[in-house]
């Protein structure tokens, strides 16, 4: 019984320090995983931001802003798409039949660096570079939501796409796009005359 006393007088409070080391260790590794881990997914989706904002904005004769809207996955016969381009020199709205992509119509002006400045700002205050960008896998569309509308916009450089983000008419398919579809395309509208009479001929 004496032993048994003396025992638990002499190591008990050892192995409560023990207990309470353990339990400080992992309390510490885990706010050092909150903060190092979270300050960097910060920083990155942050700095993605501000690089698909600088591309958004800048007026070089090499820049674009795009739009392509597909419809509904019907046969090739009834299948229509269309695209609007915008660039620091011109205007261009293309309307498209059946899935290689022959044109039915096209119609091309004239812009100025000043307009398109406008242009591009109003578009980055309408959150168009709001939204996490897939990688090559996420952003096969291929098939998707088959019976609404897709919309994919693009920034260009060289015509090539420097940063792409996406939506559908479809709940199940919202995309990387965060921001309001209607109100980006009603900016892109406005940028080229007669254009949703050109649009409305499809009849998406």
């Amino acid at each position: 019984m004496a032993s048994s006393k003396y025992f638990v007088q002499r190591y008990l409070p050892i192995v409560l320090v023990i207990g309470i080391m353990i339990i400080a260790i992992i309390i510490l590794v885990s706010l050092a995983r909150a903060i190092f881990f979270s300050g960097s997914s910060n920083t990155s989706t942050v700095d993605t931001t501000d690089v698909a904002t600088a591309a958004l904005l800048s007026t070089a004769a090499d820049r674009a802003v795009q739009v392509t809207v597909r419809g509904p996955i019907v046969a090739n016969e009834d299948f229509r798409s269309y695209q609007m381009t915008v660039s620091p020199n011109a205007r261009t709205v293309e309307t498209f039949e059946g899935y290689l992509g022959n044109t039915l119509q096209v119609r091309t002006i004239s812009n100025n660096t000043a307009a398109y400045e406008q242009f591009v700002f109003a578009l980055e205050r309408a959150d168009l570079v709001k939204g996490d960008a897939f990688d090559d896998e996420g952003n096969d569309v291929r098939g998707i939501c088959a019976s609404g509308e897709l919309y994919e916009f693009r920034l260009l450089k060289d015509d090539e796409t420097v940063n792409l983000l996406w939506t559908t008419t479809c709940s199940g398919s919202r995309g990387s796009l965060d921001a309001s579809v209607s109100q980006l395309m009603t900016l892109f509208e406005r940028q080229i005359p007669e254009s949703s009479d050109i649009i409305d001929d499809l009849d998406i």
